[in-house]
């Protein structure tokens, strides 16, 4: 069954929104971006690090600052509880959900 028109223009709105952002913030997507692989969590179950692909371990800061800067694959800078937040990009697939990664 194809897509309903209310499917496809949510698929659209997404499309945009993404190019929008890309265009406000002048990044693109490259290849030289790294992806996180694992995360590292305290006691209480918070993200407190992460590990990109190529081994580098980067603090929450570190990341939030590369992410803002386009270093980073597949993830977001979110303003949520007064503060930023680094947030896997929504794709459905709840695997490579930041919190649900490998730790180390």
């Amino acid at each position: 069954m194809t897509q309903d028109r209310f499917e496809q223009a949510y698929a659209q709105y997404k499309q945009q929104s993404q190019l929008q952002t890309l265009h406000e913030s002048g990044i693109q997507e490259t290849a030289n971006q790294e992806q996180i692989i694992a995360v590292r969590k305290n006691n209480e179950g918070d993200i407190i690090a992460f590990k990109t692909n190529s081994g580098r371990e980067l603090d929450y800061l570190e990341a939030l600052s590369e992410a803002k800067q386009g270093k980073l694959a597949c993830v977001d800078v979110f303003h949520r509880y007064g503060r930023e937040i680094l947030r896997s990009e929504p794709d459905g697939n709840k695997e490579n959900n930041l919190d649900n990664l490998d730790t180390f």
